[in-house]
């Protein structure tokens, strides 16, 4: 498993099959219908978020029901945050900055 929620989240198709499992576990059809690429096109997707330990296949007869791994999301998650409140301090340095050469 490569583990990579970038990876995983770098294309809109495999945001909006996420988005729609963070609603609850769906069948492949329900979580990938609508896209209006092919099945093969979707199958592709689908393996990508399974590697990359996102999404969870478990199947039921004929049934495939995918749900998402929320803790292989926080990771990256955790990350953004972490950019998030650096850039922030940095903005605000420049801020104060800005408004320092501003002063008469």
């Amino acid at each position: 498993m490569v583990n990579d929620p970038f990876k995983a989240l770098s294309h809109p198709i495999r945001r909006g099959i996420v988005e729609r499992l963070a609603e609850g576990p769906a069948t492949v059809g329900e979580a990938t219908g609508g896209f209006g690429v092919s099945k093969p096109a979707i199958s592709k997707h689908l393996k990508v978020l399974e590697e990359t330990g996102v999404v969870k296949r478990v199947v039921e007869g004929r049934t495939h029901r995918l749900s998402l791994e929320p803790e292989v999301l926080s990771v990256a998650a955790d990350w953004m945050d972490r950019q998030r409140a650096l850039w922030g301090r940095l903005f605000d340095v420049v801020d104060e900055y800005l408004k320092e050469e501003g002063s008469p």
